[in-house]
């Protein structure tokens, strides 16, 4: 019976810190939070008499909502500035897609008064296409005249977006997707990729590929193409060099261990004897016997395969219009190939479970000098697409939108 009073008694004081601050909302004038939580409440059960508070609070929240909105709305476009004509249109949407929310919750009753609650639709959408007109036009005509001023590379971003935020709200007006195209093309940095190899050692044509092949790393920026075959009439921005400066192949090595074991294994049975050199019996008048042993030894022989790569290179990002690095990161990698097998000599049966394994196993061929280089550089190509992802700041930096 506690129980089910403590469950009651959070219920209750749940619901009435929901109305509180919905009523809080109201009465600070945040009537857009006011909203959101009175339909919350409604739309989940209306006709319940404890969210009576949230019809009350709807109602008065809309008027008041609906009021100051159109008083702002007056204002700004009194002010005659053309910037206001995304604040208005985005205020009408808003007063639309309120009334949207209310209509299916219709209709609401009043219990204490014995009416429904009262909300004064209306119907904004001239308003809103007027004004989608009029915001269409200036977003337009100023990116137009971005487009033909602009002198850095951010300017065609900013073009960019302006124009994209027209094409969401008016889909085809005009030229907008050809300025798009231009105003993205004259915004992009390009940067130019190199490999260069200071060692005297040859790279796997392989491992170039991948290296260069920036469409595998997943590198998402918009705002900047990575070219390993730079096209002649591209004026590059930035120059992303990896020089390798050191390329180390260890020579094929087999390492031996000896291994001597020993060890008391079963080796069939004896009789007992009783005093007399008889063989004694049990209970059952069974004859009695027990396990022999004798110890056992074996030469276990490990050989171990060894052989090493390691690549040591330099991560170098410069600025092409002032020719001033902007970073550089050493870069390592390493790639060991071990493979373990074994034989032996004398009675197997002395060895343990985890070296027996060991004796299925045969020597391998060594990899070749190019498949360690190679296999060393899976890890570089990480270590450099780590690089490149810190490194999006070239392109914020220099163009944030």
């Amino acid at each position: 019976m506690k129980k089910i009073l403590l469950i009651g008694t959070l219920v209750l004081f749940t619901a009435c810190g929901g109305v509180k601050k919905t009523q809080e909302a109201l009465n600070s004038g945040n009537y857009v939070s006011a909203m959101n939580k009175a339909i919350k409440n409604l739309a989940e059960n209306k006709t319940k008499k404890g969210h009576q508070a949230y019809v009350v609070m709807l109602e008065d929240a809309f008027a008041k909502n609906a009021e100051r909105e159109q008083e702002q709305i007056a204002f700004l476009q009194q002010d005659g500035n053309p910037a206001n004509f995304e604040i208005i249109y985005n205020k009408y949407l808003y007063l639309k897609e309120i009334q949207q929310r209310i209509r299916p919750l219709l209709p609401l009753s009043v219990y204490d008064e014995g009416r429904d609650a009262r909300f004064n639709f209306q119907n904004y959408d001239s308003q809103i296409l007027v004004t989608k007109n009029n915001l269409s036009e200036y977003l337009y005509s100023n990116a137009n005249g971005l487009l033909a001023s602009a002198k850095e590379k951010a300017d065609y971003r900013v073009v960019y977006n302006d124009l994209k935020y027209l094409q969401d709200i008016n889909p085809g007006y005009k030229e907008t997707i050809a300025k798009m195209d231009e105003a993205y093309t004259k915004g992009l940095e390009y940067v130019r990729v190199d490999i260069g190899n200071d060692t005297q050692q040859i790279i796997p044509e392989r491992l170039e590929e991948e290296l260069l092949d920036f469409n595998a790393y997943g590198i998402n920026n918009f705002w900047m193409e990575y070219h390993a075959n730079p096209v002649a009439d591209i004026d590059y921005d930035y120059a992303l060099n990896l020089d390798f400066r050191e390329i180390n192949v260890s020579p094929e090595q087999i390492n031996e261990k000896q291994i001597i074991k020993e060890k008391l294994v079963k080796d069939g049975f004896e009789y007992v004897l009783d005093d007399n050199g008889n063989v004694a019996k049990d209970s059952l008048g069974n004859d009695i016997k027990v396990d022999k042993f004798k110890k056992v030894k074996c030469n276990f022989y490990q050989f171990t395969q060894f052989k090493a790569a390691q690549i040591g290179a330099r991560v170098s990002i410069t600025d092409l219009s002032n020719g001033q690095e902007i970073n550089s990161y050493p870069l390592a990698s390493e790639f060991v190939f071990e493979h373990i097998y074994a034989n032996y000599r004398g009675d197997k049966r002395a060895l343990d479970t985890d070296l027996i394994s060991l004796l299925n196993v045969r020597a391998v061929p060594f990899p070749t000098n190019e498949q360690m280089v190679y296999d060393a550089g899976e890890d570089l190509k990480l270590r450099l697409k780590n690089i490149i992802v810190q490194n999006q700041f070239v392109a914020e930096n220099h163009f944030n939108d």
